[in-house]
């Protein structure tokens, strides 16, 4: 039965540079499937280049950073495709595009898997690491779902971080916070 995992897709254009993004990725064991809008870096990158990095992290400061900025995280050269690894992954998948269908407002890129990498053990996310994640993926629907909406379920999640999460949380809300409320850069 596939599944989605939050993780951190590392793509890059013709010229190198990277993209670091967070997006759900659907797994069914393999292949591996990303969806990005036909409007992102990540999808004109994957259309231009073919590979990506699929990293697995703990660390939702990098979902928190990567879903409303531009970031440029720690990152090592991948082994088996031109991409990079993020140097904070627990795991992650070097892949290739095998497939892609481009009907609707996403694409949809099937993708084989030519490495998987372990640098470090993931015990699983805690309720506020969930709750950052959820609110990332709420801050990144801010123009769909309208401020109002968007607070309001901010409002929800604040009071899982506050209650169960420790520096790393509480920084990556409030960052995502900011971002929301207008007052970031």
């Amino acid at each position: 039965m596939p599944f989605i995992v939050e993780s951190i897709v590392i793509t890059q254009d013709q010229s190198g540079l990277p993209n670091f993004a967070p997006m759900g990725v659907t797994f069914d064991r393999e292949p591996i499937l990303l969806r990005p809008y036909k409007e992102t870096t990540t999808y004109v990158n994957l259309v231009a280049t073919g590979q990506a990095v699929i990293n697995l992290t703990d660390n939702v400061l990098l979902f928190a950073e990567g879903a409303v900025g531009r970031p440029q995280f720690p990152a090592i050269p991948a082994e088996r495709v031109d991409g990079l690894v993020l140097k904070d992954a627990c795991m992650y998948y070097e892949c290739t595009v095998r497939d892609l269908q481009e009907e609707g407002e996403r694409a949809r890129f099937v993708c084989a898997v030519v490495k998987k990498g372990v640098l470090r053990e993931f015990i699983g996310f805690n309720r506020a690491q969930n709750a950052v994640i959820e609110a990332a993926i709420v801050a990144t629907r801010l123009r769909f779902l309208g401020r109002e909406h968007v607070l309001k379920e901010f409002e929800r999640l604040r009071l899982i971080v506050d209650k169960t999460g420790g520096e790393q949380e509480h920084a990556a809300f409030r960052y995502l916070s900011e971002h929301v409320s207008g007052s970031h850069g």
